[in-house]
């Protein structure tokens, strides 16, 4: 028997239908959360341990799967062409359908041991850097601890596990959305991993990406060098345009990029090369723009050094769309829940890592803080997948305190904390706050149509979705390397 489903006996054999529950709704499902966290824990930290990247989250995903279906959930897997999407439902009859987002996959290229001070793991190519493991598995936390409520107490109505893969640079949750998985959706939750615990109503960056790949001629390249055309050089070309470009763009925008392919030996002309790029405006109108010049510099740079270039999209996000009317409610509840407290053991940890931050970053102590409501309209730092859901179906999330104050995301730090109890502390804060707002969404028609006024009122009468990835397939092969001759 393999270890997840072991894993997901023991959840299911633990969670048991409370009936007569005439307590409150949302100490009942904060009480289920708290009576499973270790097991939930063990979900997080076995996914920490695969680590597997976008579209290749076979186990992980598997995990979660099991998990919803000994907890009763129907699972439908292989979603919108992705093998290792899938939604999980349980209905209690017609009523709201309240959908919950699930993220799992980690980032390559960064590893670290479950230790305060810096440890690559050999061997490892990716980490959880982004503490996916705990997302889906917070989020799953969630959505069964509002079916036992729902069981127990009649509420009528649908609660839905979506998991979504390749958040990071594959947008899956795209694809989920252009298949239509969400039409009959009333409203979304979510949640992130972060350092602190905050519930306001903000905006993200929208998001599009490419790899460039150009095509030259292959020589010996002192023996023979006019005979080679190198598509390193039209990558290097390309590059030298587009880092010009940056003094000709709005200036919030974000444009950066990887060689994911140069050559492998320097005698040797490469005939091939390849750079993935991803262009960041709080506007998808102004992304897609850039993104056009980005192209024109390709095309530039393969005829200035007479090779070939050809380009794939890989991924194309809005930006999210913030919906203050479930933000509030959302908010509501982290206060509720509250922040963060560490042990002494947990205490000692945080101060190792906070030891490796910049002089004014954020205490210790605001790991137990909620930081208080706040509207932000323009966006700002890093783009999700989820914003595209956002357009279609009113969304609020939140970020729990998962790493030490002051970690950025995509770190060693963050690895390292989130394979701990800390983050599996900052996960329980985020399952509890998604099923409460869950129970309210249920609870009160008011709250779901004032959400979808407000999307309404955003997006305009006439919108229409349409993704900025075209009709393209799931791009299933992203994470795999670049080789001579392309892939």
């Amino acid at each position: 028997m393999k270890r997840h489903t072991i894993l997901a006996s023991l959840l299911v054999a633990a969670v048991a239908p409370r009936t007569g529950a005439a307590q409150d709704g949302k100490t009942f499902v904060a009480e289920q959360v708290d009576r499973h966290a270790s097991e939930y824990g063990a979900i997080a930290q076995q996914i920490w341990d695969w680590a597997e990247v976008g579209y290749m989250e076979n186990e992980s995903s598997a995990l979660l799967q099991h998990t919803l279906q000994d907890a009763g959930f129907a699972v439908e897997a292989g979603v919108a062409g992705i093998p290792t999407a899938f939604v999980a439902s349980w209905s209690n009859g017609p009523g709201p359908v309240i959908g919950v987002l699930a993220e799992f996959d980690a980032l390559p290229g960064i590893t670290q041991d479950r230790t305060p001070t810096r440890a690559p793991l050999e061997g490892k190519p990716a980490g959880q850097a982004c503490g996916h493991h705990l997302f889906g598995t917070g989020s799953t936390a969630a959505a069964i601890a509002v079916k036992e409520w729902m069981s127990a107490s009649g509420q009528r109505g649908t609660i839905r596990l979506y998991g979504t893969p390749a958040e990071e640079g594959g947008a899956g949750k795209v694809y989920m959305v252009r298949a239509g998985l969400f039409d009959d959706v009333d409203v979304v939750l979510h949640w992130h991993p972060g350092n602190e615990n905050e519930a306001g109503a903000s905006s993200t960056l929208a998001n599009k990406s490419a790899k460039f790949r150009f095509r030259g001629l292959s020589a010996h390249a002192a023996g023979a060098p006019e005979r080679g055309r190198s598509a390193l050089d039209g990558v290097e070309a390309m590059d030298y345009m587009v880092n010009m470009m940056r003094e000709h763009v709005p200036q919030e925008t974000r444009i950066h990029y990887v060689i994911t392919y140069g050559g492998a030996a320097p005698n040797v002309v490469p005939d091939f090369a390849e750079v993935f790029y991803y262009v960041r405006n709080p506007d998808p109108a102004n992304v897609i723009s850039i993104f056009d010049r980005v192209v024109k510099a390709a095309e530039g740079a393969a005829q200035g050094t007479g090779t070939t270039m050809d380009f794939e999209v890989i991924h194309g996000i809005y930006n999210l769309l913030p919906n203050v009317a479930l933000q509030e409610a959302m908010h509501a509840n982290l206060e509720r829940v509250g922040g963060v407290l560490y042990d002494d053991q947990e205490w000692a940890f945080a101060e190792l890592i906070h030891k490796t931050f910049p002089a004014d970053a954020p205490s210790l102590e605001t790991a137990a803080v909620v930081k208080p409501f706040h509207v932000t309209e323009e966006g700002s730092g890093g783009s999700t997948d989820v914003a595209d859901v956002s357009w279609v179906v009113p969304t609020a999330g939140m970020t729990a305190a998962t790493w030490i104050p002051g970690t950025s995301a995509h770190s060693w730090q963050a690895i390292a904390a989130g394979g701990t109890s800390i983050g599996e502390k900052g996960m329980v804060v985020a399952a509890k706050t998604l099923a409460m707002t869950a129970v309210d969404l249920f609870l009160r028609p008011d709250l779901v149509a004032a959400a979808k006024a407000e999307r309404l009122e955003r997006v305009g009468p006439n919108f229409e979705y349409h993704s900025l990835v075209g009709d393209r397939d799931p791009p299933l092969d992203y994470r795999k390397p670049a080789g001579p001759g392309g892939r």
